[in-house]
């Protein structure tokens, strides 16, 4: 199980050390306390290993790493502590935020250690990236409480001239697959409010959906990724595995404003996947 060679991705070097941060987003790790432990066949902890062997040759030189949800299947503490040392093993910063899969206390005391953090905000240079918690205790769909509104709005107004990254697991629009919508933001409206009145705001990052997604609502791109495990279908009214191998996305922040982003995936799936599974 070997991150692909054949193809390197070459991203632009940096002009100066203001003018370009890049980002690897990765998600739906749904690691286990049991490092055997498999989901669809496919050993979470072997294909999360192989993806961050991939950071590490392809995107050694990012700035930061955002881990956007569904990280530890059981929410065990074992499952966050092995999260943490692999993340650390990377020598960059690692921002965390949690899915529906997560237990937000659990997560916040195991992985907040040296670069690993969970933090709600970060600032690199002209922009900052806002890491909210869309998760509800006992349900796979998400909403953003009054507290995580009052965050997002505060870090925009705090920061008018910054460029905004916001980042949350669950997706705030349809993506046309009528199971997993109905697992998404059930109060977009009220995120989209705030949104709206920050013309800073350049794209919002989710993860929760296990598959590449862009769109775009007025000027805001909305992006989501593949899972570091196994993948979804799009555009299916029920549950379906995709067979398409795990993968990241990549992201370059231009001091403009400007994003340029893509998704790198490992070579082939690295075991067998059991497509006969009804859910997960």
């Amino acid at each position: 199980m070997k991150p692909e060679k054949s193809r390197p991705l070459h991203l632009r070097p940096k002009r100066t050390a203001h003018a370009l941060l890049r980002l690897v987003q990765v998600t739906d790790c749904h690691l286990y306390a049991n490092p055997g432990r498999c989901l669809a066949g496919l050993n979470t902890l072997d294909t999360f290993d192989a993806i961050l062997d991939l950071v590490k040759t392809e995107f050694g030189s990012s700035d930061i790493i955002l881990a956007t949800g569904d990280l530890v299947h059981d929410a065990s503490p074992l499952g966050y502590t092995r999260m943490r040392s692999r993340f650390e093993k990377l020598n960059l910063p690692v921002r965390c935020l949690p899915g529906n899969h997560d237990v937000p206390e659990v997560m916040s005391q195991y992985l907040n250690q040296g670069k690993v953090r969970t933090l709600e905000a970060v600032q690199l240079h002209n922009w900052v990236i806002i890491m909210l918690d869309s998760t509800v205790p006992g349900r796979e769909g998400g909403h953003l409480n009054s507290r995580q509104l009052e965050i997002l709005e505060q870090n925009l107004a705090q920061n008018p001239d910054c460029h905004a990254l916001i980042c949350l697991h669950h997706h705030p629009l349809p993506i046309g697959s009528a199971w997993m919508d109905r697992m998404a933001l059930d109060n977009p409206v009220s995120f989209f409010q705030i949104i709206d009145r920050f013309p800073q705001v350049r794209a919002i990052l989710c993860g929760h959906i296990h598959q590449e997604y862009e769109d775009m609502r007025h000027q805001v791109r909305i992006l989501g990724a593949p899972s570091t495990c196994i993948q979804f279908t799009p555009l299916f009214e029920q549950f379906n595995l995709d067979r398409l191998p795990p993968g990241l996305r990549w992201l370059e922040l231009e001091q403009d404003g400007t994003i340029s982003t893509g998704i790198k995936r490992l070579s082939a799936m690295p075991t067998k996947l059991d497509i006969s599974v009804a859910g997960y």
